[in-house]
């Protein structure tokens, strides 16, 4: 039986889509909206149309409004650093910890044989290309420490040997099979102090 007005159902269905949010979830928050003000539900719409104007750094592929993102367009970064992580959310954590002051490398994912993620469908060529071209001092490596993490770190210091790069990969303070997305700052900070050589 039908209980609720379309619209209100297609709200909910599409809010169910989102990472973490459940059918309670999408419920609770469709009649907050609902119960919101007409200029409060304006804002939301116009933050979620200007997404539209997001996209990937063309250097990085962390999140941008120009060609490049905010981080490489600092000039007061470090560019002998350049950090490797799986997900611009990495980034985030990793900034917030507030110790890391060079460049990123985004790669958008980890290989995984099994459900078929290869380096081409990562950043892995374009990041062979820029070490080549920008001849970073470190690559530091802070990939969650998971088995396709693993994998992954394993390919690319096999790929950048021949670099003139220092490799070092983020101190074990990141538990195995942990996401780095959800690291706090103190242990994010402790592990790019006792980073690893490879």
């Amino acid at each position: 039986m039908k209980i609720l007005p379309d619209i209100l159902q297609n709200l909910i269905q599409e809010m169910k889509k989102l990472p973490g949010v459940g059918g309670k979830s999408s419920t609770r928050l469709a009649f907050y909206l609902l119960e919101s003000s007409p200029e409060q539900r304006e804002r939301l719409t116009k933050a979620l149309q200007a997404v539209d104007k997001i996209h990937w750094c063309l250097r990085c592929f962390f999140v941008a409004e120009d060609e490049l993102c905010e981080i490489c367009k600092d000039m007061a970064r470090d560019g002998s650093l350049l950090c490797i992580v799986e997900k611009p959310a990495d980034v985030i954590a990793i900034e917030k910890a507030g110790r890391y002051v060079g460049r990123y490398h985004v790669l958008h994912g980890l290989l995984s044989p099994l459900e078929g993620v290869r380096p081409e469908d990562l950043k892995i060529p374009a990041l062979l290309k820029r070490v080549e071209e920008e001849k970073p001092g470190e690559i530091i490596f802070a990939l969650s420490p998971t088995l396709e993490g693993e994998m992954t770190l394993q390919y690319l210091t096999e790929q950048l040997k021949k670099s003139e790069s220092k490799l070092s990969r983020l101190a074990r303070g990141v538990p195995f099979g942990a996401n780095l997305e959800f690291t706090d700052e103190m242990t994010m900070s402790k592990a790019f102090e006792g980073r690893q050589p490879l």
